[in-house]
């Protein structure tokens, strides 16, 4: 392959609209290109997903590959692999950015497998080395206590970001860029996995993945009934309730509300911890957290070594008024 050029963004399309983080990784990838003087593109994989063009250039896309075939209608691993590696080969990129989502965390380790190179999973930040035009990412390790900067050999250099790790750039409806289709010879003996049934998992209120805000509990919480304190906290937030381990083991709260190294990997602007130690393991699923509040009763709990603000005392004393308070603010 060609000497890489450039940064190459995949994006991912959900439920009909470009998602949050390919957004993202566009206004991140922005930046690396600004820093090495080239462009920035991005990878459209779909059935018809020549209508997410003009979006994509609107949020800072110079050039946009599509890859469009009735095969790619839905997302699976064997035929977007083949189309994204496709695309690569042609355009021979420097970076290639993907997002630590369900399909990012899947593709990037057997693309780069593939393609021989490494590759940098859940990445907090991304920079150019500014001496050898390298892409350096920082993520966190042993279980959120520490961070790491990492280079992956070879190009392109691969790495999955973190959501909300990056911030989109302003839509700019004037902005103009180049549109170009690329076959990828997908055949149906390229798939060797079909999907047989798709399950929707229902969600009240606000996507935890997606939440601007989080309010979370922990072991501390006594039971359910602690939890639907918390629910009404966040229903005026307009935030996502999540949960550590042990309210999801003790069914507490749905499996599908913990935050964690084996759980949910969230970075919301705000993050309030109430009644949670603060383990390593909890941690490694909030730190990239832009504030984190922690009420916890105990003064010397983890938690408040990792938080920004932090309120000493029983939970069932400060969230009740607290609140009551927000609501009077909100309504007032």
């Amino acid at each position: 392959m060609a000497e890489g050029k450039g940064v190459l963004v995949l994006g991912e399309v959900v439920e009909g609209k470009l998602a949050p983080i390919s957004l993202e990784l566009l206004g991140g990838g922005k930046k690396l290109a600004s820093d090495l003087g080239e462009e920035v593109s991005i990878i459209l994989i779909g059935d018809e997903v020549g209508k997410f063009s003009s979006e994509a250039i609107f949020f800072g896309a110079d050039k946009v590959y599509m890859v469009e075939s009735p095969l790619l209608k839905d997302y699976q691993i064997d035929s977007y692999t083949s189309a994204i590696e496709k695309v690569v080969q042609e355009v021979s990129p420097r970076i290639l950015l993907m997002g630590q989502t369900f399909t990012g965390r899947e593709l990037a380790p057997k693309l780069a497998f593939r393609l021989g190179v490494g590759v940098s999973t859940d990445c907090t930040e991304l920079s150019i080395d500014p001496d050898t035009k390298e892409l350096m990412g920082t993520r966190s390790v042993y279980g959120g206590n520490a961070r790491a900067i990492f280079q992956t050999l070879g190009q392109p250099q691969i790495a999955t970001v973190r959501m909300k790790a990056m911030s989109p750039l302003e839509k700019d409806e004037g902005r103009k860029g180049e549109v170009k289709t690329i076959d990828a010879g997908i055949t149906e003996d390229v798939i060797r996995t079909k999907v047989l049934e798709r399950g929707k998992e229902e969600i009240e209120g606000v996507k935890l993945e997606d939440a601007d805000v989080v309010v979370s509990g922990g072991r501390g919480m006594g039971g359910p009934e602690g939890f639907k304190e918390l629910q009404d906290l966040a229903g005026i937030l307009k935030a996502a309730v999540g949960a550590s381990r042990p309210p999801c083991d003790n069914s507490w709260v749905p499996s599908t509300w913990q935050v964690g190294l084996t759980g949910k990997i969230i970075s919301p602007t705000l993050y309030i911890a109430v009644a949670l130690s603060g383990s390593s393991q909890h941690m490694a699923g909030c730190s990239g957290s832009k504030t984190i509040v922690a009420i916890n009763k105990d003064p010397e709990a983890n938690i408040f070594k990792e938080a920004t603000v932090g309120v000493v005392g029983d939970w069932k004393q400060i969230i009740p008024p607290f609140t009551k308070k927000i609501k009077e603010l909100v309504s007032g």
